[in-house]
């Protein structure tokens, strides 16, 4: 669906044209090809950022292959796959870019990104092996960052993050990814505050906030972190909590959490409230 913005600029182009009657054919074509690349622009962002996923696809697949010598539209293309949850597709995509008249080293960026969601770490690596070391954006170091993450090469994946986040004014992400990254290699502590400093640039994630729950939890601080929450996401949290607490032993304050889980949710916590269940009833058996 086309914005009003756009069929006024379209509108307004066409009555420009409406008064060139003694202008020749070639004229004509020429600025009605102009306004068509202006339609095609609008469109293309339009598809890229708010239409569904399915139809951004269709409309890639159409355009690209009407216009297979148009670079712009085969990147719509791959990242429309993305979009639709279909990375195999952008990565071949990603490779007829790269073979096109006019590839940058963004593009190879973007090819390892999508390898890295095809779970193809090697192919990952050795695209972001080709991009020049001059090239230093904050994707390309977020993505070096979690290859070196992938190969548990910690002093390198550090290094990157660190990087990474100095090259952007949102870090919340890339900060999330590093907390993560801790939190698997065991330093708890240094992931809580990670996930907390995370949470200073975006508030609601909530992928962030059950992170920095379970940070927490694996040091045994089963108490909600001072954060924005609502009280569904409260709810969420206390159940994220109290599995961790079962998990290590602490069965008494994992009952406990997971009895506030089930008062504190706003409808019926059905997960929180059978596994309590479940609890109950291997309490009564013992």
């Amino acid at each position: 669906m086309r914005h009003p913005i756009l069929f006024a600029a379209l509108a307004g182009c066409a009555l420009v044209l409406s008064g060139c009657g003694g202008r020749d054919d070639a004229e004509v074509a020429r600025a009605m090809k102009s306004v068509n690349a202006i339609d095609e622009t609008n469109l293309s962002d339009i598809m890229l950022s708010v239409a569904d996923p399915r139809e951004a696809v269709g409309y890639f697949e159409r355009t690209a292959g009407e216009n297979p010598d148009r670079i712009d539209l085969q990147r719509g293309l791959a990242k429309s796959y993305i979009r639709a949850g279909a990375p195999s597709q952008s990565v071949a995509t990603w490779k007829k870019v790269l073979a096109m008249p006019g590839a940058t080293a963004d593009d190879r960026v973007e090819m390892a990104d999508a390898q890295i969601r095809a779970g193809d770490w090697a192919a990952a690596e050795a695209t972001l092996n080709t991009i020049p070391p001059t090239h230093e954006t904050f994707q390309r170091y977020k993505l070096e960052a979690m290859v070196a993450d992938s190969k548990k090469d910690w002093k390198k994946a550090d290094a990157f993050y660190e990087t990474a986040q100095g090259l952007t004014t949102r870090p919340g992400s890339v900060l999330n990814n590093w907390g993560f990254s801790k939190l698997t290699r065991g330093d708890a502590k240094g992931a809580e505050r990670l996930f907390a400093e995370a949470l200073t640039y975006d508030t609601t994630s909530f992928t962030t906030k059950n992170n920095l729950v379970l940070a927490r939890a694996a040091q045994r601080k089963y108490d909600m972190p001072v954060i924005t929450m609502t009280q569904t996401e409260r709810a969420q949290l206390l159940y994220t909590a109290a599995l961790s607490a079962i998990k290590q032993g602490d069965v008494t304050m994992g009952k406990a959490l997971l009895q506030e889980a089930v008062d504190t949710h706003p409808q019926h916590f059905e997960e929180a409230a059978r596994a309590l269940a479940a609890l109950d009833a291997g309490t009564a058996k013992g």
